[in-house]
């Protein structure tokens, strides 16, 4: 009895002593976030941790978010090293606007032989200091459309305001469909201030009926009730120079999207494929778009998903031939119950059956990618989830090499270059759909489940992505770019 009195009490002791801990890390994770507020509103800098965004988290959740340096280093990352690296980042004074990954910070301390933290900092930053001086100009942005594209680019747009510097939501553009607009008004925001799947909108949202404004954490935007392009003059709503993001689906063509080209608008970006439109994957083929361009496209949810990964695998082993399977989440296109529908199978109810249909993935890489028109197929089934689908990419590489070889291509473009806000490794064996819900990346490559065949020329990828709210964030990421608002980047 007396040694099972002493444990209990050993027990209790090491209980108070974790907990003490834990209390520290909270504190020092709520210091860390006060940083990561103050740097981005006063002064436009967005400090990410391993890739995730820190504004407006939690303490709890910041220390989670700790855990994935086991996919960057072999030392861990705590929260006490990331506050202190946060609080030298702080007193730079002369840091151009920026987004920093404190984690990769973290890292390379951890891997250098540098005693000096603050000098260790500054050199790793110094990039960034020649941007000090340059006063960034912010850019108006036009919803066209108010669905679901629509309503998460808002939540993203509103999200990631910071000072303003950069993309400013000024007008969504809805046709009409209640005579009483007050009350459609509400129904229109309370669509967006709660979402079935992605939760409740973090903020607050008013509504200013008289002057036709919805008030979003600040943001006054205008409500602007159309039924055609032609009819909007956006200078009256003193909008100039502005980016208008079509999300409707309704036009595809360069001669049709011109329309939106009226007084106020200088760019229109079409959130669906376009036909002769230049489709962009941002952190793939960027760069042929110019300045002289009115008229881009973020191509779709799935282009966005396998192109990036399609991209690495033929740069550095080459891609034979392939087929492309798109496991797909349901969408509004497809009927709640059984019902007519002009497209082969799916009139029958999506939340209870799945439904074999084309995709245009395919044919879509090689707009991207031109060097591989031919060498891909692809089609997709739909399936009773209402979000996050799965790209499976089964490929015929131009020359043997093995699954190590090709995870450490994979890790390296999703942690370092152009493709590390796109592509998200996960290494877990538990990864399942509803985990990939909120992810801000155009992928999530599923690691374990990579498959190789014997003689190592067919490889079989997996890939998770929110076809909603992941797609979202790549569209206000383009949008940026074409509207050369981007900060720099320390990633």
């Amino acid at each position: 009895m007396h040694k099972i009195k002493t444990m209990s009490i050993d027990q209790s002791l090491n209980s108070e002593i974790n907990l003490s801990h834990w209390r520290e890390k909270e504190k020092n994770a709520l210091e860390l976030s006060k940083i990561v507020g103050e740097l981005n509103f006063d002064r436009s800098i967005d400090l990410i941790l391993f890739r995730r965004d820190l504004n407006d988290v939690r303490p709890s959740e910041l220390l989670q978010f700790h855990n994935s340096w086991v996919n960057y280093t072999d030392k861990p990352v705590d929260v006490d090293l990331t506050l202190a690296i946060a609080k030298e980042i702080h007193k730079i004074d002369n840091l151009g606007s920026s987004r920093i990954d404190i984690g990769k910070l973290a890292t390379e301390w951890l891997n250098s032989d540098r005693k000096d933290l603050s000098s260790f900092v500054i050199s790793k930053l110094s990039d960034l200091l020649t941007h000090s001086n340059v006063e960034q100009t912010h850019r108006d942005v036009v919803l066209y459309g108010f669905g679901r594209i629509g309503r998460l680019v808002t939540r993203r747009l509103i999200a990631t305001t910071g000072r303003g510097q950069q993309l400013r939501l000024r007008a969504i553009v809805i046709r009409p469909g209640m005579k009483d607009r007050m009350e459609e008004f509400q129904k229109r925001m309370s669509l967006l201030e709660s979402d079935s799947i992605h939760g409740n909108f973090k903020g607050i949202i008013k509504i200013h009926a008289e002057s036709s404004q919805i008030e979003i954490n600040g943001n006054l935007i205008h409500m602007i009730f159309a039924s055609d392009p032609s009819e909007i003059d956006y200078t009256q709503f003193g909008i100039e120079n502005a980016i208008l993001i079509d999300n409707t689906g309704m036009w595809d063509t360069k001669e049709k999207l011109s329309a939106h080209l009226r007084p106020g608008i200088s760019k229109v970006l079409l959130t669906a494929p376009g036909k002769d439109i230049p489709n962009v994957v941002l952190g793939v083929n960027q760069d042929i778009i110019t300045d002289s361009d009115q008229i881009v496209c973020a191509a779709s949810c799935t282009t966005n998903a396998i192109v990036p990964l399609i991209h690495v695998m033929d740069k550095e082993f080459g891609i034979d031939k392939g087929h492309i399977e798109t496991v797909h989440a349901y969408t509004s296109d497809q009927n709640l119950l059984d019902n007519f529908h002009r497209k082969p199978r799916r009139g029958r109810g999506a939340p209870i059956n799945m439904v074999i249909t084309s995709t245009g993935a395919a044919s879509a890489v090689a707009k991207v990618l031109p060097q591989l028109k031919g060498k891909l197929t692809g089609n997709a089934v739909r399936v009773p989830v209402p979000n996050v689908s799965l790209a499976i990419l089964n490929l015929t590489l131009g020359k043997a090499t093995t699954i190590d070889e090709i995870l450490n291509s994979m890790k390296k473009a999703a942690y370092y270059g152009d493709l590390a806000e796109q592509i998200q490794y996960s290494t877990s064996n538990e990864y399942v759909s509803s985990n990939a819900v909120g992810s801000t990346v155009a992928c999530v490559l599923d690691a374990p489940s990579t498959i190789l065949s014997n003689d190592g020329r067919t490889v079989t990828l997996y890939a998770w992505y929110d076809n909603e709210f992941g797609y979202s964030c790549q569209v206000v990421r383009f949008a940026k770019h074409v509207a050369r608002v981007r900060r720099s980047t320390y990633y």
